[in-house]
């Protein structure tokens, strides 16, 4: 057995052996529980220089040519609202970006290395042109208390046009607004707020680029994409370098219907991924709206807990019924046991190895086992269970680091940090929790957040919360 779940269950059982141990500390886990106090000797560690990435290791798509071309059509003939799009449309190359509005380092720095990728891995001739100038895409930085007041559900967002944000926010319903009525693309323009963590906007580049660029649609099936709305992919994958170089291949046009493009994706796959010629196809069934809705639902930051709640319960029901055994019953077992915490700690905790078991299967998704094991550490660190949790955080600091998942990385070398911190190992726990803190200087907002987090993790490491880990 691999994965989180794996490693939980290793030799006496650990922590479902161990299960009743914690739920007692589970059972005052709240969803979002009150902030403690910064630990006085975390409020005076000075905090080391920013961490950064070095070259990206993306992983080639390991998936069947007919499941890629299908979930090309899907992703480039409908919208995310549902809605179906008539023709393919694209850039005419060369594509030239350019910054505007408010620009911060990280913007600056991110988009480059972004640009890069894309020229190297997709095969786009996109360059960037000097802030302010005239681009075929433009991305225009405000503050995240302007986007919230125009836009609250959204975190960043592209429109098929040339436009300021003073213009949008004086009609948001412009026709000219609407991916629907485009037949070429021309122009688009980012909005991204500048004042948030640097990760939030090196993610927000990459999903809103790529979209203005490609895919339109986003799709819960997809393991290893950031078209899906799960959120757990941070970075463009070797799958979503795939896409963005098959929309540009010369055999597809402007205005094409999707059976004409279904007609050529054959032989542009065949020369872009051989190896997805002889892998075996899996059987995908379609999202039913309901789960769509209410996995949406629940994974919404806005609207109260228990509507949440009640609609992470009903979308994992449909997942069970649908006799899903993929991500979209690890996604459907996470946001429930996530959201159950509170209520029910021992439910929480099966959901999570449960969803383990299922990501750790594939190693498109790894970051998504990662993602949980971050819950089953917490829960492992509140029941003592330390070398359980030093076992996860070894397990995947890597797979965080690969995917380029600073916050994640940074909070499991938290975790790493306050295992060995109750296990004597103090020398290795400051290096841990300073690399930890170097993470988090990219992964979170500030200084404040990092040391609110590393707190947390070491609170509930210590055994003296009455609130614990929560989403």
């Amino acid at each position: 057995m691999t994965g989180a779940a794996g490693v939980a269950r290793a030799g006496f059982g650990r922590l479902c052996g161990l299960m009743g141990a914690l739920v007692l500390g589970a059972c005052t886990i709240s969803v979002a529980p009150p902030a403690p106090e910064v630990l006085p000797e975390l409020a005076e560690t000075p905090l080391p220089p920013m961490a950064q990435f070095g070259p990206p290791q993306p992983e080639a798509s390991r998936r069947s040519n007919n499941e890629i071309a299908l979930d090309f059509l899907d992703l480039s003939f409908a919208l995310e609202s549902g809605a179906e799009l008539e023709r393919f449309t694209r850039f005419e190359q060369p594509v030239s970006v350019a910054l505007s509005g408010q620009i911060s380092p990280h913007m600056d720095h991110e988009l480059d290395r972004l640009l890069t990728r894309l020229r190297n891995e997709a095969g786009i001739d996109i360059r960037r042109v000097p802030d302010g100038a005239p681009a075929k895409i433009k991305v225009e930085g405000i503050s995240r208390a302007q986007l919230e007041r125009v836009v609250p559900e959204a975190a960043c967002f592209v429109l098929p046009a040339q436009v300021s944000w003073d213009e949008f926010r004086k009609n948001t319903r412009r026709r000219d607004l609407a991916w629907s009525g485009v037949a070429r693309r021309e122009a688009a323009t980012v909005f991204l707020p500048v004042d948030v963590a640097p990760q939030e906007i090196r993610d927000c580049l990459h999903e809103e680029i790529a979209q203005a660029l490609g895919p339109l649609n986003d799709l819960y099936r997809l393991e290893d994409s950031i078209f899906n709305d799960d959120n757990l992919h941070s970075v463009l994958t070797g799958f979503d370098m795939l896409m963005l170089r098959a929309t540009y291949d010369p055999r597809l046009e402007n205005g094409m219907s999707r059976v004409q493009a279904g007609a050529v994706l054959p032989s542009i796959l065949a020369g872009l991924n051989p190896d997805g010629a002889s892998i075996p196809t899996r059987a995908y069934g379609p999202s039913p709206r309901p789960w769509r809705e209410a996995i949406s639902r629940a994974l919404a930051p806005a609207g109260g807990l228990s509507g949440r709640r009640a609609a992470a319960e009903r979308a994992l029901a449909i997942a069970q019924d649908e006799g899903w055994q993929e991500t979209r019953l690890g996604l459907s077992l996470f946001t429930a046991g996530r959201l159950a915490a509170p209520r029910d700690g021992e439910f929480a905790l099966e959901t999570f190895l449960a969803a383990g078991e299922i990501y750790s299967r594939r190693s498109a998704t790894q970051i998504h086992a990662a993602h949980v094991s971050m819950q089953i550490a917490a829960f492992a660190l509140a029941a003592g269970e330390y070398q359980v949790a030093m076992e996860i955080a070894e397990r995947y600091v890597p797979v965080a680091k690969r995917a380029e998942n600073a916050a994640l990385l940074s909070d499991l070398l938290f975790v790493r940090a306050a295992a060995q911190e109750n296990t004597g190992q103090s020398a290795a726990a400051a290096a841990s929790l300073r690399q930890g803190m170097a993470w988090g200087r990219f992964g979170f907002r500030d200084g404040a957040e990092i040391r609110q987090r590393a707190s947390e993790i070491a609170v509930i490491a210590s055994g003296e919360f009455t609130e614990g880990p929560g989403t």
